[in-house]
């Protein structure tokens, strides 16, 4: 299981890091990502980080603003998002990739409950 946490509401230019702690069994061999879906919207992909960190992949959106990283000792993956706007509001969920197209969600499993970041203008 993938829980997600740290969000919460903060104002535009804010910043908020996201946590996805494991539980039950490891995911330290997964691309991990992160995904958002926002009121009325389709789920979208943000970020995704592979098993050792040595690659990562960002939503053009979100580009020099949110950064992923892991730490497989803790069995987490983070999201630090800075500059923050109105158009991340949105739920925040993290998850397995289990292979094909690194940006598409129907290629991910293991999807946990998400958190819910708020931002104000």
């Amino acid at each position: 299981q993938l829980q997600a946490s740290g969000g919460g509401s903060v104002q535009a230019g804010g910043s908020l890091r996201l946590s996805c702690a494991a539980s039950g069994r490891t995911f330290s061999r997964n691309i991990m990502g992160w995904f958002r879906q926002a009121p009325g919207q389709e789920r979208e992909f943000v970020a995704a980080i592979s098993w050792n960190g040595g690659s990562t992949y960002y939503a053009d959106s979100v580009t020099g603003r949110f950064t992923v990283s892991r730490d497989n000792a803790k069995n987490t993956v983070y999201l630090q998002m800075n500059s923050l706007n109105a158009e991340d509001t949105a739920v925040y969920y993290c998850a397995a990739f289990s292979g094909g197209e690194i940006r598409k969600p129907g290629d991910y499993v293991y999807w946990g409950q998400g958190t819910l970041v708020t931002v104000s203008s």
